[in-house]
């Protein structure tokens, strides 16, 4: 028994699509008016404060340039200072540099002297064993030498490290003893 009333799914969906549709339009339409109430209140509102802004601006510019200037200046008095400890550092650095590189020369000449004693004392075996003991004795100082020359080249590292950050070191501190504090509390 069907019913005058009775609607058939597809007269539903399609309903229920235009429903889906028109509510969007509606929504969108409302959406669109509030962006643009929104934007011509923010329009108005920097309009009314426009120049309030920019008077506050220039103040604070010319106040930023007027200590921005006082601070280089000093800057630029106390830069010869600053230039000549990287320079100390950096001469100190250069000839740290330089022993550390006759260290691995002369650590590579040792090396390169003591496999080629091993070699030839390796091409006079008689034996096997006389071999493994040659190569064992011949890795052992090996591995003795380069704990020595890796001990030896980290303080060596260390001290320049060291050495070479104390002007610099001593520059920072006089930078933030000068222009720290009196600039923390301006």
């Amino acid at each position: 028994m069907t019913t005058a009333n009775t609607t058939t799914p597809t007269a539903t969906v399609t309903r229920a699509k235009k429903v889906v549709t028109d509510a969007a339009v509606d929504t969108a339409a409302a959406a669109k008016q509030a962006a643009g109430t929104t934007v011509t209140a923010t329009q108005d509102a920097v309009t009314k404060n426009y120049e309030q802004a920019v008077a506050l601006t220039k103040e604070q510019v010319e106040k930023a340039s007027k200590k921005a200037f006082e601070a280089y200046e000093e800057l630029t008095a106390f830069n010869k200072e600053t230039v000549d400890a990287l320079v100390l550092s950096s001469t100190v650095l250069a000839k740290g540099l330089e022993n550390l590189s006759k260290t691995f020369v002369a650590y590579a000449q040792s090396s390169l002297e003591s496999s080629v004693s091993a070699t030839k004392a390796l091409l006079a075996v008689k034996t096997l064993r006389e071999a493994v003991d040659l190569q064992s004795e011949f890795a052992k100082t090996s591995f003795d030498t380069l704990i020595s020359e890796a001990t030896k080249t980290s303080e060596l590292s260390v001290k320049l490290a060291n050495e070479a950050i104390e002007p610099i070191s001593a520059r920072v501190n006089a930078v933030v003893t000068k222009f720290g504090k009196p600039r923390l509390a301006a």
